[in-house]
């Protein structure tokens, strides 16, 4: 039987950084508010011109050199994102573009925040049944360009970025499981409301922006994701020990350490970038998970849980051994 492996990572941030304090200056709110609510200290914000596209290429190329493989090697794209450049050709086909991949099937799935593990779990599937070898899967992200700048509950969440890891057949196990979910009865409760088929009118002249209950969304995340925390390791016979790192969704340092409480894992043992990045939505854990691996925190051999819950709702869950 095949398994897939991580044989390479990658992050691409844009070079501005809005700290809080820049905020407090277009916004009703305080460093102090934003940092015990959420975490948050800093986000970057793609420049004007400065595309999805763009950021997700720049972790494609870092993680491909990190895997030392070229364009020939690969045989699948899947990008997870929520704010793709066009509503087509699809993502997978303009990075594909870029790196000069031809043939290989190149897509882009839409499940908000959870959008990296989505992808990564359908490229699992594709090396485990045999029909792709090497898969690159990414998860970008420029959600500053769909904020309301002047509703300090939303504003002051979300940065932009892109994370990308390349994947690779291996008679050794790497991805251990997937588990991937959604329920459409929360849709009300974070969405941004309008599209290409409804309220395209808003939409072309930028007045619409992310909606958001986030004392609602917080409480059904926090039940959900501890969830799906025993339903990976039912999956896996394992129990909370034996799981070296918790790499989560940074959405909110609070939603963060009550998944951390539920393994029973020190904080010490958690992958934290919300301090640094903010919410990038389905861009967050490969970013989170190529810091840690960068930085020599991720070893080979360590067992990780890589977990994300976002719009829709959606979540899922990656058991990972690295």
């Amino acid at each position: 039987m095949k398994y897939s492996r991580i044989i390479g990572t990658g992050r691409c941030l844009p070079d501005k950084v809005v700290t809080n304090a820049d905020l407090e200056k277009i916004v009703d709110t305080t460093d102090e508010w934003i940092r015990s609510r959420t975490g948050i200290e800093r986000r970057h914000m793609a420049a004007e011109g400065e595309t999805t596209c763009d950021l997700a290429e720049g972790a494609v190329r870092e993680a491909m050199a990190a895997a030392e493989i070229g364009p020939d090697d690969v045989d699948m794209i899947v990008i997870g994102s929520t704010t793709p450049d066009q509503v087509f050709p699809n993502m997978g086909c303009l990075l594909q573009a870029r790196l000069g991949i031809h043939g290989p099937a190149a897509f882009s799935l839409e499940a908000a925040c959870s959008g990296f593990i989505f992808a990564l779990s359908v490229a699992d599937k594709y090396v485990r049944c045999g029909d792709v070898k090497t898969a690159v899967v990414v998860g970008a992200e420029t959600l500053t360009r769909i904020v309301d700048w002047n509703d300090r509950g939303t504003c002051v969440l979300f940065g932009d970025g892109a994370g990308a890891v390349v994947i690779r057949a291996d008679d050794e196990p790497g991805i251990l499981s997937t588990h991937i979910h959604a329920d459409g009865a929360y849709k009300d409760l974070l969405y941004f409301p309008s599209g290409v088929s409804k309220g395209f009118d808003q939409l072309k002249a930028g007045a619409d922006a992310v909606q958001m209950r986030g004392n609602e969304v917080f409480k059904v995340a926090v039940n959900t994701l501890g969830q799906i925390v025993d339903e990976t390791l039912e999956a896996n016979s394992l129990g909370k020990e034996d799981i070296d790192w918790l790499i989560p969704h940074q959405a909110n340092i609070r939603m963060i350490q009550a998944t951390a409480k539920k393994l029973g894992m020190p904080m010490e043992r958690v992958v934290l970038t919300v301090q640094d990045h903010g919410n990038t939505s389905a861009a967050s854990v490969p970013m989170a998970l190529d810091v840690a691996v960068r930085d020599g925190r991720i070893q080979r051999g360590d067992r990780l849980l890589l977990e994300a819950f976002g719009g829709g709702f959606t979540w899922g869950s990656a058991l990972v051994r690295y």
